[in-house]
């Protein structure tokens, strides 16, 4: 196939499109294609194919075209000649600027969804059959390690304008790091979800009973709810997550009385839990975990509202622990008004890091460059100048921003 020059949008334009125009985009750029190629009988491209392409347009990786699933002959053509066209277009750019891309890290700020997700549709994944729920009340600092390994420490310490936070670990296990967290997110959306079902039927004039202080999940639930490959290696880590975040406790204190869940108090990230069956290879497969009374009381009894917040699915495919909190801090500080500044002190001392600051900023910085690539999801991030240094401003992509809610940000 000969260079194409297709004059493409750059993937930060491409994501600013609305789902709309990013559609109607892809259908013109096949269909240049088509002319150049010569087709007399060009095929539009149906609804599969178009979620396919906007992943690959926003990743640029050809694994997530799923070819090899592709069953129809001349979609799969099409497909394939649209992804060499994008990289011998890109090819053609960089060689014509004489600036090849110098990767900021070596690891992406997202990571590839598993194998077993590549013929499903992108927006519409049906192995999340509940939204992805995390506590509103921990969202603003980091309840894990930011390392994957043990710190020597293992306390960490918020101090907040409203309260005082520890998130203390075991003696032998250590805290719970950001992975282990997302067994703590499996429990948090199974117990929303079941609590919706219970109102339902409530509604209908049934008498359903309250959801159980435990939940049963099979690990194959937990890392398919998790976006993980069902490799031996992630039933093997099942049991050190559970003994971190059974042993990783959290202490609250309030300094803001007026407060409605952040309370003198202090708790673990998941109760008892007990192995109920596991695999001939003597891994775990089916386990009982009782969950805590104060997420419990925070999604069945609470004094106002759940105390939940929807997270995207991609959240999951985040590589990079920091960049996990980043992603949580804007979805609790700019989810209602679209935008939030945050100091970069303020970042670091609530992410919890126990990186020394010049550092810190290096690895912050490496994932905001990181995202004008591979964005995280819905948010877009700058580090901006500020009145005493610089200031990370997390931005919701598509939000309608008045100037006022840029300068309360």
């Amino acid at each position: 196939m000969k260079p194409t020059k297709l004059n493409l949008k750059s993937q930060a334009e491409f994501s600013d499109l609305s789902l709309e125009q990013k559609n109607r985009y892809l259908q013109e750029v096949a269909a240049r294609i088509s002319v150049i190629e010569g087709d007399e009988d060009p095929q539009p491209l149906n609804k599969e194919a178009l979620a396919r392409l906007r992943r690959f347009y926003m990743r640029r990786r050809l694994s997530d075209l799923a070819l090899d699933t592709t069953t129809n002959p001349l979609l799969r053509d099409t497909l394939k000649r649209l992804s060499e066209a994008v990289h011998l277009d890109e090819v053609g750019q960089l060689i014509k600027h004489e600036a090849p891309l110098k990767p900021t890290s070596n690891i992406l700020t997202l990571r590839d969804a598993p194998t077993e997700e590549n013929q499903l549709s992108f927006f519409s994944p049906p192995t999340y059959d509940a939204p992805l729920k995390d506590d509103v009340n921990l969202m603003d600092v980091a309840p894990f390690s930011l390392s994957k390994n043990k710190r020597e420490e293992g306390v960490i310490r918020y101090e907040l304008p409203d309260a005082i936070i520890t998130i203390e670990g075991g003696a032998e296990t250590g805290l719970a790091n950001a992975f282990d967290y997302d067994i703590f997110l499996h429990m948090v959306t199974s117990l929303t979800s079941t609590m919706k079902e219970y109102r339902i039927a409530e509604k209908k004039g049934l008498r359903p009973s309250l959801p159980a202080r435990c939940y049963r999940p099979s690990m194959g639930e937990i890392l398919s709810f998790a976006r993980r490959g069902h490799g031996g290696r992630q039933y093997e880590r099942i049991e050190g997550a559970l003994d971190r975040l059974q042993a990783t406790r959290i202490k609250i204190t309030n300094l803001n009385h007026a407060a409605k869940r952040r309370a003198s108090e202090s708790f673990p990230l998941i109760g008892r839990y007990k192995v109920i069956s596991r695999t001939k290879g003597n891994k775990i497969d089916t386990v009982e975990i009782d969950i805590p009374d104060w997420v419990y009381q925070g999604v069945v009894n609470p004094s106002d509202k759940p105390s939940v917040l929807t997270l995207h699915a991609d959240y999951f495919l985040i590589a990079k622990p920091l960049a996990r909190f980043i992603y949580r801090l804007a979805r609790k500080s700019a989810g209602t008004t679209g935008i939030s500044d945050y100091g970069l002190e303020t970042v670091h001392l609530r992410s919890g890091s126990s990186l020394p600051f010049a550092k810190f900023r290096k690895a912050l910085q490496e994932i905001v460059e990181d995202s004008k690539l591979c964005p995280l999801p819905e948010y877009n991030l700058e580090i901006l100048p500020a009145k005493n240094g610089e200031k990370l401003r997390m931005t919701k992509r598509h939000a309608q921003i008045t100037e006022g809610d840029q300068q309360a940000a």
